[in-house]
């Protein structure tokens, strides 16, 4: 009997430790360590962090786990953390110490946290420095009825789990945009987030809604951008991803769209692109679009992959995934947008152009490639900023 028993416990020991083994070789594979762990959806990025019930003493980790053209944004990785105690914004050239206009300008990277929950009506655009992470988990943070964020020629940005809405056009006013230098600014438009000849951002785990112009707008020549698990909601124009067709600059563009939920009250711009590289991958379109979903001019390349498209069943002239939103057929056939593993619902479709050659979407990998769409709905459920606590699941 005593032989029995311990043959029976030593079996177990050998399947944990097979089932284990297992894990670690295909997390592996998959290019990234996630925690074995129920808590896994397939979402690569949350998967990467989420699962730790440590999180708030590990904050930092975060960096690690971006993916797309964006994954290299290591934000104030290597920095100290920063932590915002007063939400005003009374002077934006002179800006008061523990406010999150003061930590976004200094030239060393910070990783800025809040002590509490707070809104931040901001004066005048909140102008950013390089190597900074606005990290909202664990507060309830809005940046609302104000300014927005603006990313102009600076690198290595990560903004996660904000609240950004309510934006309006401010400017011709002073200022900063470092301890040593503030200037004029003429009128802003009024984007929750605004990306300026920026490089490496990632914009992760942020709700963005009703704002005077675009939610997150890319312009003159920005690349390396990832813009990941964000909730969309209440908006007309969602997301400009080039500057205009006679800016051929933006050609070095390239940005992942991926794991977002594009929610109820959107009409078009989900993205609308030009001239780069686009990856768009495992979103979740399932409130449909007032005009269109996916489009641009300029000839961009547009690699969707594995997205949950569904058509507004009330508005029966809103079916076209995609619009070419200038030039002729006899010019628009040529650019190379494809639609691979998609599902469309509600009589939606996409409209294919371009080569069918795999060769010709090399530049939209960011990634290795799009979960099936039958992960969809698991892996954006949590799409928009998360409702964290210290020591609990994020």
């Amino acid at each position: 009997m005593a032989v029995s028993a311990n043959m029976k416990w030593i079996s177990a020991c050998v399947l944990l430790l097979l089932v284990y083994g297992f894990v670690t070789i295909m997390n592996e594979a998959a290019g990234h360590w996630a925690f074995p762990s129920p808590c896994g959806t397939g979402n690569s990025i949350d998967d990467c962090w989420r699962c730790d019930p440590n999180w708030y003493n590990n904050r930092k980790r975060l960096a690690q786990c971006a993916i797309g053209f964006g994954r290299d944004a290591i934000g104030g990785l290597n920095g100290r953390f920063y932590m915002v105690t007063d939400p005003s914004d009374d002077d934006a050239v002179n800006p008061k110490p523990g406010t999150l206009r003061h930590a976004v300008i200094q030239t060393e990277p910070l990783w800025i946290v809040f002590q509490r929950n707070m809104l931040i009506t901001l004066k005048q655009e909140l102008i950013m420095n390089s190597f900074k992470t606005i990290d909202g988990r664990g507060a309830n943070v809005h940046i609302a009825y104000g300014a927005g964020i603006t990313i102009q020629y600076v690198s290595n940005v990560i903004i996660h789990g904000v609240h950004v809405h309510h934006i309006k056009p401010t400017g011709n006013a002073m200022v900063r945009s470092s301890p040593t230098h503030f200037g004029w600014r003429t009128m802003a438009d009024g984007d929750a987030i605004s990306l300026f000849g920026a490089s490496h951002v990632w914009i992760d785990h942020n709700s963005l809604s009703n704002c005077a112009d675009g939610l997150v707008d890319a312009v003159m020549a920005s690349t390396a951008i990832t813009v990941s698990n964000n909730l969309f909601t209440h908006h007309n124009e969602v997301m400009m991803l080039g500057h205009s067709d006679s800016y051929d600059g933006d050609k070095v563009m390239q940005v992942t769209v991926v794991y977002n939920r594009f929610g109820e009250g959107l009409t078009q711009r989900m993205p609308r692109c030009r001239y780069g590289n686009f990856h768009v991958m495992n979103n979740d379109y399932s409130y449909g679009w007032g005009i269109y979903a996916i489009g641009g001019s300029a000839n961009p390349t547009i690699n969707s992959q594995g997205n949950r498209f569904a058509a507004d069943p009330t508005k029966p002239f809103a079916k076209e995934v995609t619009k070419r939103t200038a030039g002729s057929e006899s010019e628009w056939k040529n650019w190379n947008w494809r639609s691979e593993g998609d599902v469309f619902l509600n009589g939606a479709y996409f409209v294919p152009s371009g080569a069918e050659a795999p060769e010709a979407y090399d530049k939209t990998w960011g990634y290795g490639g799009a979960k099936t769409v039958d992960m969809v709905g698991a892996m954006t459920a949590d799409a928009g900023a998360l409702t964290c606590r210290k020591d609990h699941l994020c």
